[in-house]
């Protein structure tokens, strides 16, 4: 299993990265390449930003799991207010919740979980909330 989701090619490409100050979990720096037409952070840049930060933590709260394979299967999102500079993802955990899904993956070898993040811009603004629903289930070998 891979250590980041930051080493995704995508992922690289784009320059998502761990917060650097602690205050959410991964984050894109501050940029013009990452700009709209209106001159806020493009809805692309943080949607992206916001998938890669749902599957850090699934990466990391299925990090004792071995043989599965997680997909995004449906995303959710809600743009609140414009964001400027860098933008930095963290999970909303009073939305994310795991015990039940986990205990289906361990009992049917499948399950869904929903994995709820909110992106904030560098003065502090909300600017995106989102909910991504994994499918993941255990891999077979055929």
């Amino acid at each position: 299993m891979i250590e980041s989701v930051t080493v995704l090619p995508f992922n690289r490409h784009i320059g998502i990265q761990k917060s650097s100050t602690g205050d959410g979990l991964l984050e894109l720096p501050s940029g013009g390449q990452f700009l709209n037409h209106i001159g806020t952070v493009h809805a692309g840049a943080q949607l992206a930003l916001a998938e890669a930060c749902s599957g850090e933590f699934l990466l990391n709260a299925l990090a004792n799991e071995t043989g599965i394979v997680p997909v995004v299967r449906r995303v959710e999102a809600k743009f609140r207010k414009p964001a400027n500079g860098r933008v930095v993802a963290k999970i909303n955990s009073s939305l994310t919740v795991l015990d039940e899904p986990l205990a289906e993956l361990a009992a049917k070898g499948r399950c869904l979980l929903s994995v709820h993040v909110d992106v904030y811009d560098q003065q502090g603004q909300h600017s995106l909330s989102s909910s991504f629903e994994w499918f993941v289930a255990k891999a077979t070998n055929n």
